[in-house]
């Protein structure tokens, strides 16, 4: 705290008429205010609140304006007329927070002794307080769930560059080879034009175009030493045969599948002159099909992960609508399939027959993100992950079992807690499964779980249709709920 708040002034009854809290007070409880407050007057730049300092005192902003940074990153302001610091009934003990003045500023101070007092005094400023205080807590609670939603964000759009950039990379790498195949095309044309070959021989050069190019769409991936020992026979045979760019038509050859036996065959109706301008536009035709095929897969998957992106986001939907829950899981891996490449293996049950679900299907996906998210987290990338749907009664059960370290037993009961994590600083803000349990809540469905190490199970009851109140969970194992809900619970 800086030492400069270590002030003999007091600020004024109109002082504090200005702060909002205080404005409407009657002038007995303005007076004490008065006499019991300090006034600090800073400019701007100054340090007002230093992080580590001593939670005990209250600030009310008469002028002026501070900003506050916390350590994750995250800002906040407080302007003239707010109350911001300690507050009676808060369990703060010290700041975690940064705070300078934005401009020159004066804030009356309050320490936390005299707050028993002033309540006593001003019996009528302990609700005022409670509701600023419960106000703060709101705003950081929704700034903290705005945070994780970006941080999720942010993950699932550095996966996506990844894997969009993958097909993409693939398909610009097609088009080169693809230009470079069609000028050899070209200049084999225009030598086999030149040259002098009967009908029958052209014939056969383009059937064997056509023969060849088919073939290749069959053709398997050759490993490493398999391909260059094909490719060196090949090359071998054609310089035997003269033609001097053996190398260059070797791997196209081989691409195609061509074997020295095909090129025997076909040896005696094809000229020696022309050998080496059919074997190059044999070689660019067949290569220009598999580019082809190459660039219509990678588009293919782009245009996948487009359709994935706008159904998992339900983009152009309203936002309740009925929706199949497979498509909602099916396209929240599509979105983590970056993650689950390193050795995840993903087993599904489904129960197809299970008809459409009246829900928020984006909220849905967030859900299903959040729990796919932390079993790939809790198998540290190797394992397995299974998805089951089926059909109990008038609901729809979704399981997802992992197979890695699973929740201790200790912190069973702190699960759905918001902010509480088992991860590690900076790898989880604690609000994933709150965000999920309050989603599945809000859909009158009800969310479990059952975990050991080797096995965590997150069980997802939904309605089958809209209902009024909400269903019990499933029989056979106990619900964990969150405190909030449990101490409902309890009272009723």
């Amino acid at each position: 705290m800086s030492t400069s708040i270590e002030t003999v002034l007091h600020p004024s009854v109109a002082d504090l008429r200005t702060i909002s809290v205080f404005a409407d007070l009657p002038q007995e409880g303005l007076q004490w205010l008065c006499e019991h407050m300090t006034l600090v007057e800073l400019p701007a730049g100054e340090i007002f609140i230093r992080p580590g300092s001593p939670a005990d005192r209250l600030f009310a902003i008469i002028e002026g304006e501070v900003t506050g940074e916390l350590e994750n990153g995250q800002k906040f302001m407080a302007y003239a007329g707010r109350i911001t610091g300690m507050l009676p009934f808060s369990r703060l003990t010290h700041f975690s927070v940064t705070v300078r003045t934005s401009r020159a500023t004066r804030a009356a101070v309050l320490h936390k002794d005299h707050f028993a007092e002033m309540l006593l005094n001003i019996p009528v400023l302990q609700e005022r307080l409670v509701g600023v205080l419960t106000d703060r807590v709101r705003e950081t609670t929704r700034a903290d769930q705005q945070r994780d939603k970006l941080i999720a964000l942010g993950k699932l759009s550095a996966g996506l560059a990844h894997e969009l950039n993958n097909p993409a990379a693939a398909a610009r790498r097609a088009a080169d080879y693809l230009r470079q195949a069609m000028t050899d095309l070209r200049a084999a044309n225009v030598q086999l034009g030149k040259a002098e070959m009967g009908v029958g021989a052209r014939a056969y050069l383009t059937q064997l175009e056509y023969d060849w190019a088919e073939n290749a769409t069959h053709q398997v991936a050759l490993d490493t030493m398999e391909r260059g020992d094909r490719e060196e026979q090949l090359m071998t045979w054609l310089e035997k045969r003269g033609v001097d760019i053996a190398w260059k038509l070797a791997p196209g050859l081989v691409d195609a599948g061509v074997t020295e036996q095909m090129l025997e065959q076909a040896l005696p109706k094809i000229p020696k002159t022309v050998l080496a301008d059919a074997l190059t536009r044999l070689t660019a035709s067949v290569t220009m099909t598999r580019l082809v095929a190459e660039i219509q897969h990678s588009m293919g998957r782009i245009s996948d992960l487009l359709r994935a992106i706008k159904e998992y986001s339900y983009m152009d939907q309203m936002p309740d609508q009925d929706i199949d829950v497979h498509d909602g899981l099916e396209n929240t891996l599509t979105m983590l399939g970056y993650r689950l490449k390193g050795g995840i293996e993903v087993l599904r049950d489904y129960d197809r027959s299970i008809p459409k679900i009246p829900a928020r299907g984006s909220e849905l996906n967030q859900v299903w993100t959040n729990l796919i998210s932390n079993a790939i987290d809790a198998m540290k990338g190797r394992g397995k992950l299974k998805i089951r749907t089926a059909l109990q009664s008038d609901r729809v059960l979704v399981e997802i079992v992992d197979t890695g370290s699973g929740i201790p037993a200790e912190v069973h009961d702190r699960i759905f807690e918001p902010f509480f994590t088992t991860k590690g600083v900076s790898e989880g803000t604690g609000l994933g499964l709150d965000i999920a349990y309050r989603i599945i809540c809000n859909h009158n469905g009800d969310i479990k779980f059952d975990s050991k190490p080797g096995k965590t199970r997150f069980c997802i009851w939904l309605p089958l249709h809209r209902a009024l109140d909400k269903p019990s969970a499933g029989a056979g194992e106990t619900t964990h709920y969150s405190p909030e809900d449990q101490a409902t619970r309890n009272s009723g």
